[in-house]
């Protein structure tokens, strides 16, 4: 054990927690959630804020903007706050309460945009990227980290997620599934274990009705994954597998790795979770297989692990047997635009 110096010494070198439940291969989740706040974008943060300030992007004392419904406006603010900076973040009438309340807690200045700005699919992301940069331009001393478009965001994993892995596979494990999200995890991952262990294999995986592997979109309730577009940081090469998951099917994984695994986790391991065991069927035995998860259930007590909250969106919670018979259903991409395996 040790004492740091400053909270921001606790980011980064998280856990793994092999699980007990699955003996054909060997399943381990790396648990982000003991990151600072919580996340893995706790390493975003940091490394978005110390680079922009070494390029003269963000001066000391200067306002730092994003638009973020959850993780990353949160681990922004306390890191910011911690460096110096206000923080300013943009959010929607969709973002949860407990998000809401933990980026009020921290100190952030809260900017909510309607449901007026909803796109057909009903996603406010762009109309919150745009009035993000609307922000910007009106604060004088400001930087926009824009994570969903700046470069920054595979960088940080390529040189902090990816060495992790490799410190404690001493090497690299047969599969790494990532979650897509802003494509930050997965091309920074991938980038360095295409490098240096090529026989690696690096799944993707993004909820039904989301639009980064697919124009097929819809509305979904998932958080942590799932873009209305396509990010710059997502190239089709960089993944073996891409696979996209109900909402229904990632949070009743949730609750099973809960209950039988002890482990309370995100809504996106959940889907990870799914993939990873849809895309073991085609895979021989004995695969040691590493999966990233983001977050914390404690982020979605309102959500994801709220009965009423389901009702009222309609979202069955799938019992065991159910579940596995689920995980057939989830859809493969191949790496060609909307040609999928069911």
């Amino acid at each position: 054990m040790r004492v740091t110096n400053s909270a921001l010494d606790v980011i980064g070198n998280s856990t793994y927690v092999n699980l007990k439940t699955f003996k054909h291969h060997n399943l381990d989740f790396k648990l982000e959630q003991y990151n600072l706040t919580g996340s893995v974008k706790d390493k975003n943060a940091l490394y978005f804020i110390n680079k922009a300030k070494q390029q003269g992007l963000l001066a000391e004392g200067g306002t730092i903007i994003e638009s973020s419904s959850g993780n990353f406006g949160i681990a922004l603010t306390v890191v910011g706050r911690q460096l110096g900076h206000r923080v300013k973040i943009v959010i929607d009438n969709k973002t949860s309460r407990s998000m809401k309340r933990l980026l009020e807690i921290y100190g952030a200045e809260i900017l909510e945009i309607g449901s007026e700005h909803c796109d057909d699919a009903g996603s406010m992301q762009k109309a919150r990227m745009a009035y993000a940069k609307k922000v910007q331009e009106e604060t004088p001393n400001s930087w926009y980290a824009c994570q969903h478009l700046n470069p920054m965001t595979s960088e940080v994993h390529y040189h902090t997620t990816a060495l992790e892995i490799e410190k404690q596979y001493n090497g690299a494990p047969d599969i790494i599934v990532v979650g897509v999200s802003t494509a930050g995890q997965l091309s920074g991952i991938s980038r360095f274990f295409r490098e240096k262990y090529p026989n690696t294999k690096i799944w993707g995986v993004d909820v039904k009705g989301s639009g980064v592997f697919t124009k097929d979109r819809h509305p979904y309730k998932m958080t942590g994954l799932g873009l209305s577009f396509t990010p710059p940081a997502f190239q089709w090469d960089l993944i073996d597998r891409a696979f996209c998951v109900s909402d229904e099917l990632s949070f009743s994984l949730c609750y099973y790795l809960a209950k039988e695994e002890g482990l309370f986790m995100g809504a996106s391991s959940g889907a990870v979770m799914s993939a990873t065991l849809n895309g073991l069927q085609t895979e021989a035995s004995g695969q040691t297989v590493c999966m990233i998860s983001a977050d914390s259930g404690q982020r979605y007590l309102d959500t994801v692990f709220n009965a009423q909250w389901l009702q009222e969106n309609n979202i069955n919670i799938f019992n065991e047997k159910e579940c596995l018979q689920q995980i057939d259903k989830v859809i493969e991409h191949k790496k060609v635009l909307n040609e999928q395996i069911v």
